[in-house]
């Protein structure tokens, strides 16, 4: 494997990720994952800081059909609905390279899995960005976003961290990923359901009291469901996980909304639809009323604007 790192997903996190590792130096191409036969070009991208300043450099873009073979590090960036496409194209032009899934929810990775894909690593996404303009973004990290393994061995994650971390976006190993994913999971169902319904940026939490009574009420629904799953999660401590994005991004638009305001589809089905049909796997019915009811509402609003 080269030191190459193919991003496959040019939206506001993937740009971002590919500015920031230019600037270390790195061999990054960017892949429109959407995006089909399009010619290589080069464009100028420019990521604002959360103290004002900017980030900006030259990157390369192509698409997952024009590189016959991925000889580096596949970050996926892209919507986790694409992922099942996305599995089937890469399967023939990937061998022995790690594929590190930077997306949200339940069950994103099962396609790779499906398709025997040797080498599957999970990032939890702890950073918001979002879109000014085509090459114009802004960018907020909350923390270092962890990165475990799903199939694969644990001595591949130094590497990986080390390919990926830089001065703007820090990553971390994590030895059992699961756990995250489940809680950033249900941070996620509220973010992603609430902000859009409310048109309103991530601040909303920690401003507001009965939008945090509404956000813990789906949250103590999912913990149990994920109890099932094997996952004992805190709902104080993921409560205060969901504070502290909402603080460290007031003023940031969550990517649904982002989505719904651009009439694109939108990653529910691997959030609060994924927890309901577990929950529905379970014995008895109405475990997630709450969490079903928002996610729903969601599905339902963006096949209306669509």
């Amino acid at each position: 494997m080269t030191d190459r790192i193919y991003i496959i997903g040019a939206g506001a996190i993937g740009k971002a990720l590919a500015v920031f590792l230019k600037l270390e130096g790195r061999n990054v191409t960017l892949l429109r994952g959407s995006v089909d036969g399009t010619m290589d070009y080069r464009e100028l991208i420019e990521v604002i800081l959360p103290d004002g300043t900017a980030a900006q450099t030259m990157v390369d873009v192509t698409t997952p059909e024009r590189v016959t073979s991925f000889d580096g590090l596949v970050v996926l960036a892209n919507k986790s609905f694409g992922n099942e496409r996305l599995a089937a194209l890469l399967e023939p032009k990937i061998r022995d390279v790690p594929v590190v899934l930077m997306q949200n929810g339940l069950g994103i990775e099962q396609p790779f899995i499906n398709r025997h894909f040797p080498l599957i690593f999970r990032c939890v996404l702890f950073a918001t960005s979002q879109s000014i303009s085509r090459e114009r973004l802004q960018f907020r990290a909350v923390t270092a976003s962890p990165v475990g393994v799903v199939r694969g061995v644990v001595a591949n994650l130094s590497c990986i961290i080390q390919q990926l971390n830089n001065r703007y976006f820090e990553f971390r190993p994590e030895q059992d990923i699961r756990p995250l994913v489940w809680k950033k999971t249900i941070i996620n169902s509220v973010f992603n359901t609430v902000c859009p319904l409310l048109e309103t940026d991530n601040g909303i939490f920690y401003r507001n009291k009965k939008v945090v009574e509404m956000a813990r009420e789906v949250v103590d629904e999912c913990i149990k469901v994920a109890a099932f799953d094997g996952i004992r999660l805190d709902a104080e401590d993921v409560m205060d996980g969901l504070l502290q994005i909402s603080r460290c991004s007031e003023g940031m638009l969550i990517s649904t909304y982002q989505d719904l305001r651009r009439q694109q589809p939108t990653e529910i089905d691997a959030l609060n639809l994924a927890i309901v049909r577990a929950a529905d796997r379970l014995p008895g019915s109405g475990r997630v009323p709450a969490t079903r009811l928002l996610g729903t509402l969601i599905q339902l609003k963006s096949e209306l604007q669509r």
